[in-house]
């Protein structure tokens, strides 16, 4: 008997001290994630550079022997400029927008209507000294509304042809990741090159590339500062004002 009270003890005394470490790490686990989502860690992604697609098979050309080589031909005297699928080219960002419009109307209406009876056959005259009517009214309205809006982006960024076109232009793609510390900025930008408006220095201004879409986009502690919160949000979602 007392050998059964003392196994059934010790049987107690194990299961407890499992549940213990049981309850310890899932308090772990759960400090764990609070921690990963109280605390994110912004890191800059590692994302593979952009690969120009594979041209078409063509069947292999006969080696004639000649220096000139139209498949792989640079002029010895030009500057490096991008033309070919998977050369580079520098953007010189230079985006400024600014827009404004104001308007102002003004609407003053007024009128006025006066009627009297002086005579009538067979009434007396007397009787009319009362018969008289008279109205006014005046209606007003002014209004004034303006708007501006200003936006200015400024930058370098290095792209990669990533198409050319039947007619020579060349589509461009390029990214660009900062990170400092618990922030990461990210820049992309893509659009169409006219290969005439390239200056020297293998560089292009974004004013004169077509079908620009540039987006920053941030990561980390700063960018979380400037959003509402998601609690904040559904209690601006439901209020009626």
């Amino acid at each position: 008997m007392r050998r059964a009270i003392a196994w059934a003890r010790h049987c107690r005394s194990v299961a407890d001290r499992a549940g213990r470490a049981a309850l310890a790490a899932l308090a772990a686990l759960a400090l764990a994630g609070c921690s990963a989502t109280l605390f994110p860690r912004a890191e800059v992604a590692d994302t593979a550079p952009v690969e120009p697609p594979a041209p078409a098979a063509e069947p292999a050309a006969r080696a004639s022997g000649a220096i000139y080589q139209a498949a792989s031909y640079r002029p010895l005297l030009e500057d490096h400029r991008a033309r070919l699928a998977g050369d580079t080219l520098t953007i010189v960002i230079e985006e400024r927008v600014t827009a404004s419009q104001s308007a102002t109307s003004k609407v003053d209406k007024s009128s006025s209507v006066e009627a009297a009876i002086s005579a009538l056959p067979g009434i007396s005259p007397s009787s009319f000294a009362r018969a008289k009517a008279a109205g006014e009214s005046s209606n007003s309205f002014e209004g004034k509304g303006s708007t501006e809006a200003s936006n200015e982006f400024r930058g370098t960024i290095t792209a990669t042809v990533t198409r050319v076109l039947a007619n020579g232009h060349l589509l461009v793609a390029g990214e660009k990741q900062i990170g400092v510390n618990q922030h990461v900025d990210t820049l992309r930008f893509s659009g169409q090159v006219d290969p005439r408006a390239i200056r020297p220095g293998n560089s292009v201004s974004s004013t004169q590339v077509a079908n620009v879409r540039v987006e920053q986009r941030g990561r980390g502690a700063q960018a979380e500062a400037q959003m509402i919160g998601w609690l904040a949000r559904v209690f601006l979602s439901v209020l009626p004002i």
